[in-house]
């Protein structure tokens, strides 16, 4: 599985970025995705695109997924290497999943949860997307995170003041371990305090810096889009 998830993002990016290459008129820039997941568990450590990559599998990943955009870099492409953390929309994989305990009244931190959550709206996801593609000076590493990451444990006290539930049922380190294994662990109990120093320094304006302003703005999306009345037809 392990093998499945690395080849998956470096062959299918080292295939693009060598088909670039190759073009008599390729594109002037390449958004590459990736992650936060790059500078590996950072504790209470503020990082930006300057710092180092960490350790573990997830880092690993990181670092094979960027490196494979070098032919398109040596073609004279500009290269982005978007570093995404918690997309905060219901729609996503993320908070998706977290959702239905949650309204449940059954959810709670993760571990101790001191482990920050490095998380950006996605409105700003896309903006920043946007940001990238058009503004020349940007190349390299680009963190796609709010200005305030947050520790678990404010995450979920956030997200049970906006949907109105107890958030008293945290999930033991242990049960992530045993249920999850290695993977889980690096994705759930640990984390980096991730902040977009280039994004701002480059001018980039954020929507959404409080996270329950974002929660409360990407939950009432869908709720006001699912309560929207169907248009007459024809």
């Amino acid at each position: 599985k392990k093998n499945r998830i690395l080849q998956s993002r470096r062959q299918g990016t080292e295939l693009i970025s060598r088909t670039l290459a190759t073009m008599t008129r390729p594109p002037q820039v390449l958004i590459s995705a990736s992650a936060v997941g790059y500078y590996g568990a950072r504790g209470n450590e503020i990082v930006t695109e300057e710092s180092a990559g960490g350790q573990g599998f997830l880092a690993m990943v990181c670092r094979e997924w960027e490196g494979a955009t070098g032919a398109a870099r040596k073609a004279g492409i500009r290269v982005v290497k978007l570093r995404t953390g918690f997309v905060v929309s219901p729609l996503g994989p993320g908070l998706g999943k977290m959702l239905p305990p949650f309204k449940a009244g059954l959810g709670g931190r993760i571990g101790a949860g001191r482990q920050y959550m490095s998380w950006i709206d996605l409105d700003d996801e896309v903006g920043l997307i946007h940001h990238a593609l058009t503004r020349p000076g940007v190349s390299g590493p680009l963190n796609a995170t709010a200005p305030n990451p947050v520790p678990n444990s404010t995450f979920t006290d956030a997200l049970g003041r906006v949907l109105n539930r107890p958030t008293v049922l945290p999930l033991p380190a242990v049960a992530v371990k045993g249920l999850l294994g290695e993977m889980g662990t690096e994705l759930l109990l640990k984390g980096a305090r991730v902040t977009p120093q280039k994004a701002l320094d480059t001018g980039y304006e954020f929507l959404f810096s409080d996270l329950e302003d974002s929660l409360r703005f990407q939950l009432g999306r869908v709720e006001r889009a699912s309560s929207s009345p169907e248009p007459d037809k024809p």
